[in-house]
């Protein structure tokens, strides 16, 4: 069964689920005198607990325990109605008063959802912040170089990339000119988990007007930008205000709450479900899915979006592909 910490899929772990209680403990050696129960012996050894209901013959009902005693002589209980055992007999501790007394149960109401509050300050979108302006002669890796809002950083495996504010889609701004082939680029980095992920972006064809090409996937790290052949103009690389979302969301019905730049009315903004294609690759959508705001980033308006998570991705039933989406490609 997977194990949680408040927001991350951990991986597996021992998981008990339900209201069951530690009850129906056997009796076999007690006195009552008054709201005093004195227990010699119980049949599984357990000590009895508070709110627990003291069932069997010369007990008053709805009889349970209010207070665990400490004594010379050892441990008594204190009950809430008063009784008269003066002899051995055989009485079953069993429910739970303090909880409205409610039926055992092994399997228990679950597993529940939770609400993952998503709350992020993106900053302004940068054209050329990934990668500066160059024109390439011949297929190959474009010279990647940060610029404002994101920063080059090594990785603990030693790989040096380019790090985003947050995980965002990346556009491709080709200056004026005439493309008469299409090239393709192919992005290849890492979520905001550290899965490694690459998509391919079409540069497309123009004439005499600046174009921007804007992807999918929200990359949070990008370590390399290959193009496979020349262009006859130059090019940049850097980020749109189409934001990842942390967690996997395939119907826009999961968005409980969405609030952007301080405002109580509910935005429109553009959202994305997780595309869940079996097996992902360069050419399919955000395995989480993603959320363009309605008007543009600047450093200052927040989104916080509460995102109802359901069972698969939270408790003991949930899944990595059911938290996190299929793995990147």
């Amino acid at each position: 069964m997977p194990q949680f910490s408040d927001d991350l899929f951990l991986g597996a772990a021992p998981t008990f689920m339900g209201t069951g209680i530690s009850n129906a403990e056997a009796i076999v050696s007690a006195t009552i005198s008054g709201t005093t129960l004195t227990v010699v012996a119980t049949l599984s050894g357990d000590s009895l607990a508070v709110g627990q209901y003291i069932v069997g013959s010369g007990v008053t009902a709805n009889s349970y325990v209010t207070a665990v005693n400490s004594t010379n002589s050892g441990t008594n209980y204190t009950l809430s109605q008063s009784s008269t055992v003066s002899s051995a007999t055989t009485m079953y501790a069993s429910g739970n008063a303090l909880l409205g007394d409610p039926a055992p149960m092994d399997l228990g109401v679950g597993p529940l959802g939770r609400i993952y509050v998503w709350d992020v300050v993106p900053q302004t979108l940068q054209a050329a912040n990934i990668a500066a302006s160059q024109t390439p002669s011949a297929a190959g890796n474009l010279t990647l170089t940060a610029g404002t809002s994101s920063k080059s950083i090594t990785r603990a495996d030693g790989t040096t990339v380019i790090q985003l504010d947050c995980a965002r889609a990346v556009q491709l701004t080709t200056a004026s000119g005439t493309i008469s082939t299409s090239r393709n680029l192919t992005v290849s980095g890492y979520d905001y988990y550290g899965q490694p992920m690459t998509e391919v972006i079409a540069t497309g064809t123009t004439s005499s007007a600046v174009a921007n090409v804007s992807g999918k996937k929200a990359f949070y790290q990008v370590s390399s930008i290959a193009i496979n052949g020349s262009l006859p103009v130059a090019i940049t690389v850097g980020t749109t205000d189409t934001l990842g979302l942390p967690v996997r969301v395939f119907d826009a019905g999961y968005v409980g709450t969405l609030g952007w730049n301080n405002t109580l009315a509910r935005p429109a903004g553009t959202f994305t479900a997780a595309d869940m294609t079996t097996p992902a690759t360069s050419t399919t959508g955000d395995v989480r899915g993603t959320y363009l705001p309605p008007s543009a980033s600047d450093g200052t308006k927040r989104l916080v979006m509460g995102i109802l998570v359901p069972s698969i991705a939270s408790g003991p039933n949930a899944t990595r592909v059911g938290a996190l989406g299929v793995t990147q490609a």
